[in-house]
């Protein structure tokens, strides 16, 4: 049976703060690298005050995306302290992951060309704001400024007059940090067979570039500057949420004939056959007159009884949930991915990956800051 810890043995060094590169050092703690988060020891990590909520004093935000690893202070300021973090890196590390400002790290002597160069078979992955070339390759970025600037708000929300949306999460940061935990996987792959590893490199603007696929591939082939479409999306109709009597359902009708046992459904057969409507690009050009005549049939019934019946059609569907909804649902606790942690740890969401059907397990809350200073430097050489 494969390990739900397949990276036992790595040693991976986390220098960067807030959600990307934390999430990857996260991704791999959880595969079952042994992680070591450096932190400012003035203060340490900035998510650390991302609350209220606080958990034993710190946000919850820096415990769900901090379990699992080891944490150290360094203070790049101390050339003692500096020279002792890249000594461990040239002793221990099989990889480090950094996301601090542009030229930090190489303003201090740790930078991927000079770590690389001490150290061949280690593998330096660059999580950066706009990427490394470029007009903007030095101003720093953030999750909202890159759903902003790569177009994610532009195709987000309701459009109109109405003021732009921002996704509820982190999704650039937490895919950038995913991004770095592919290339990182790659990199040791390459690494098995040639015994070296290198430089890898993403960024948070070249991850929502990433998301923007779809919509960026249709300005591509006609030069439309797509619009948003509530909780719908620009290419298939109907495919959003429809208000019921009592809640909201989204509705995935994503085919032409998922749309005829739509239509059959609400009790209206004759609209699957309407020429109108028939094919979904018809729908989707035709869809400010469909949507209104299906959310006119929506709203009498209750969402209780419009799931039933899409469920006994075959017709995929699911209601709006809050997170207390989520967090309660006999689904969500039939797959196990909230994990309750060691005692005194804040229970948080593992990685939704299993091996042979079981999930890695949690076994180590978040650091206080500088909790490890004396295991993880005790063992470097001076």
């Amino acid at each position: 049976m494969p390990s739900t810890k397949p990276l036992a043995g790595i040693t991976v060094v986390e220098i960067g703060h807030s959600v990307a590169a934390p999430y990857a050092g996260l991704i791999l703690s959880e595969l079952g690298a042994d992680v070591i988060k450096v932190e400012n020891p003035k203060g340490g990590d900035y998510a650390r005050g991302w609350g209220p909520p606080f958990w034993n004093g710190t946000a919850s935000a820096f415990h769900g995306l901090n379990r699992g690893k080891s944490g150290i202070t360094v203070d790049f300021g101390d050339p003692e302290q500096a020279a002792r973090l890249r000594r461990l890196i040239v002793d221990r590390a099989d990889a480090v992951i950094q996301n601090l400002r542009a030229g930090v790290m190489q303003a201090y002597g740790l930078g991927a060309a000079e770590l690389t160069a001490e150290k061949p078979s280690l593998i330096y992955c660059d999580l950066g704001a706009f990427g490394q070339a470029g007009p903007l390759a030095s101003k720093p970025g953030y999750d909202p400024l890159m759903q902003a600037f790569a177009g994610i708000m532009s195709v987000t929300g309701e459009g109109g007059e109405r003021p732009p949306i921002r996704v509820g999460v982190s999704i650039i940061d937490m895919g950038a940090g995913m991004w770095a935990t592919i290339g990182i996987l790659a990199a040791l792959f390459e690494r098995a067979r040639t015994g070296l590893g290198g430089s890898v490199a993403t960024s948070l603007y070249e991850t929502a570039l990433a998301w923007m696929t779809v919509p960026l591939a249709g300005y591509a082939a006609n030069g439309e500057i797509r619009r948003p479409h509530g909780s719908g999306t620009a290419e298939i109709a109907p495919y959003q949420c429809f208000q019921t009597r009592n809640g909201w359902l989204m509705i995935a009708a994503g085919n032409d004939n998922l749309y005829r046992r739509l239509c059959t459904t609400l009790g209206r057969p004759e609209l699957g056959d309407d020429p109108r409507f028939r094919t979904n690009g018809d729908r989707v050009v035709k869809r400010g007159v469909l949507i209104p005549m299906i959310e006119e049939i929506t709203q009498t019934w209750s969402i209780e009884e419009l799931m039933a019946a899409l469920d006994g059609a075959g017709i995929p569907n699911a209601p709006l949930q809050n997170v207390a909804q989520v967090s309660a649902h006999p689904q969500t606790q039939a797959v196990g991915i909230l994990q309750q942690g060691p005692e005194g740890a804040l229970p948080t969401v593992g990685l939704p990956l299993a091996f042979d059907s079981q999930r890695s397990s949690y076994e180590r809350a978040a650091p206080a800051l500088g909790e490890h200073n004396e295991a993880v430097f005790g063992a470097a050489k001076p």
